[in-house]
């Protein structure tokens, strides 16, 4: 079972170093947007020389000559995983590929397939799409498949259908996850970690549930102990 992926939501890299000291153990973190945009590759080289491995999570998505200079920059980071969006395209995927394994031959890139804040109203209202939101999900993580990618993004609720389309070891890595106490605050398709494990997801991101826990170490193996055992805890 991999380990739950935790999402580094903070600003400054000293909320991030006081987070993770209170860890006795390696995590698999997650850093997006807003972290690495407010401190640069800096903080790549920080939270990996603490011992943490590191999915980048910057969702590029842009012209495929654009996306594939951006990934070889990418790609001379010591990340375990980083990712694209699919509604770019497969001819930016495939470059986005070629750029990253080319610099990072270990690495996992992954697509975004639907954000898991967006519904099917937001699909249907705002996108337009002729397309159901399982729909939509299923088409972009074919599209990934084939363009060689190694898994994408989506909610846990896609991962059976996603995993029965593209292969068993098409990786599905899936946020929207929350303990049955928590808000969903953004996020529209939610579930536990131990609904997560029943339906078949190959990475849990967790995020709030355990960054704003009183005790997130206590929190952390909590939410692992879920997710290993597909069993909820009191």
């Amino acid at each position: 079972m991999n380990r739950p992926i935790i999402a580094l939501d903070f600003g400054t890299f000293q909320e991030v170093k006081h987070f993770l000291k209170r860890f006795n153990e390696p995590l698999f973190v997650k850093i997006g947007m807003e972290l690495y945009l407010q401190n640069g590759p800096d903080i790549i080289k920080e939270v990996r020389a603490m011992g943490h491995d590191i999915f980048l999570d910057l969702k590029l998505y842009d012209i495929p000559n654009t996306v594939e200079k951006a990934m070889a920059g990418l790609a001379g980071l010591d990340v375990q995983m980083t990712n694209v969006h699919a509604q770019g395209g497969s001819v930016m995927m495939q470059r986005a590929l070629e750029a990253f394994k080319s610099g990072n031959p270990d690495g996992i890139l992954i697509a975004v397939t639907q954000l898991t804040s967006m519904g099917e109203r937001n699909v249907r209202e705002e996108q337009q799409s002729i397309l159901k939101l399982e729909d939509s999900v299923k088409h972009y993580a074919g599209l990934a498949r084939a363009a060689g990618l190694d898994g994408v993004v989506s909610s846990p609720l896609e991962a059976k259908m996603i995993h029965e389309c593209c292969g068993g070891d098409f990786l599905t890595v899936t946020p929207g996850i929350r303990l049955q106490r928590d808000a969903k605050d953004d996020q529209v398709r939610v579930v536990t970690p131990a609904d997560a494990n029943r339906l078949g997801t190959d990475y849990i991101v967790v995020g709030r549930s355990v960054t704003q826990a009183e005790d997130p170490a206590e929190r952390y193996r909590m939410v692992k102990e879920m997710w290993e055992s597909g069993d909820e805890l009191p």
